[in-house]
C-alpha cells in the first residue's frame, strides 16, 4: 500500500527498506523475513494502478514491484537457472 508520507504511521514491526527520492520504504518484520534475500526492485510502469495505490488511476501510471534472489554475500541477483 502507498500512503502520502505524513500519514504513515511506522509500527514497531515496520522495517525501512530505503528511500526512493528521498521518501522512505517500509515492509513488515515478518514480510522483510520472506524477502531478506532478495534484491527488491520497486519501478514506475505505465498501467492504471489499483485502489491501494497513490494515484488511485489517476495518472496512467502504476507500481510494479519484483524481486531476485542473490547468493550469500553479495548484492547481485542470482544467475538464471
Amino acid at each position: 500500500m502507498c500512503f502520502p508520507r505524513d500519514e504513515f504511521i511506522v509500527g514497531d514491526q515496520d522495517v525501512l527498506l530505503g528511500h526512493i527520492d528521498g521518501t522512505p520504504v517500509y515492509i513488515s518484520a515478518p514480510q522483510y523475513e520472506a524477502w531478506k534475500h532478495t534484491d527488491l526492485i520497486i519501478d514506475v510502469v505505465p498501467g492504471r494502478g489499483g485502489m491501494f495505490s497513490l494515484d488511485n488511476g489517476r495518472f496512467g501510471a502504476r507500481s510494479s514491484g519484483r524481486g531476485s534472489t542473490f547468493r550469500k554475500r553479495s548484492t547481485s541477483p542470482a544467475p538464471a537457472k
